[in-house]
């Protein structure tokens, strides 16, 4: 079989992974990745019915039965996954309504996903109602988003209206706006059943002086919906403690739907 390091997947997963430790987004083994793979892009590379071990999951997701997912594993560093990508990775394929995971590929020290793991399953069982093109669910932690969080009213509306002023692009990139939780304990169920139902109305969620979730349809473009409103949060704390003497009008933020074709989370901006 073909080299499952030279899989393109493979290789976008590694670079991706590094690019956001070297943004400073994930540091020591805070953040995590998980991609869904169709079922032939696995078979290129590895024995479907080769499983190495079975890990339970902790969760419930019928809708993800049979499904196939690469993942960061728990407790590893950013930073090492390109250089020990069969350590800090593992592919794994969903079994029994998602109560079971087969390891095909990866950590093999003996290790097993990130403890974040229900709460990415449970945010694709959502978006993939939304848009059955998502295929990633990305977290980290951006300084400047964790830093908003404990400054700027956590109102949905506030804080996306926020990010739309910062930076042109911001309303085009994420139109939907972003969803903000207040304070939850990672590593939960309960913390994944709130993001995922976040999630259902927008690709980017803020967990309060934590990080963010971020969904999208390849690697690509979550890292840019994160990276987005990442620069438009650096811009804000930069001048929040300074008046504001000129700002983008929800004029202009009108003229750019009309220029771009999107459509602005209903209510957000005022007729």
């Amino acid at each position: 079989m073909k080299n499952i390091l030279e899989a393109p997947f493979m290789v976008e997963m590694i670079r991706t992974a590094t690019n956001m430790y070297d943004h400073g987004w994930d540091e020591r083994n805070g953040g995590n990745i998980s991609l869904m793979l169709e079922p032939e892009q696995v078979t290129a590379y590895l024995d479907a019915e080769g499983v190495l071990r079975t890990i339970p999951t902790g969760f419930t997701a019928p809708e993800l039965d049979g499904k196939y997912f690469l993942v960061t594993g728990t407790g590893k560093y950013f930073k090492n996954v390109q250089y020990a990508p069969d350590v800090n990775l593992g592919i794994v394929r969903l079994r029994d309504q998602g109560r079971q995971a087969d390891l095909l590929w990866g950590f093999a020290d003996g290790g097993q996903f990130t403890s974040e793991f229900p709460a990415h399953m449970m945010s694709h069982v959502a978006r993939l109602k939304v848009d059955d093109k998502n295929r990633v669910v990305m977290h980290c932690h951006p300084a400047n988003l964790l830093a908003m969080t404990y400054v700027h009213d956590l109102d949905e509306k506030a804080f996306t209206r926020t990010l739309w002023q910062m930076c042109t692009e911001c309303i085009v990139v994420f139109p939907e706006g972003v969803n903000v939780l207040p304070w939850m304990l990672c590593g939960t169920n309960e913390i994944g059943e709130a993001t995922a139902e976040k999630m259902l109305t927008a690709r980017l969620v803020v967990w309060s002086q934590h990080g963010i979730y971020g969904a999208g349809k390849d690697l690509d473009e979550t890292f840019g919906l994160i990276e987005t409103a990442e620069k438009a949060a650096e811009i804000y704390m930069k001048i929040a403690h300074l008046p504001r003497v000129n700002t983008i009008t929800d004029d202009q933020l009108h003229q750019l739907e009309r220029r771009f074709n999107i459509r602005a989370r209903e209510g957000y901006l005022d007729d």
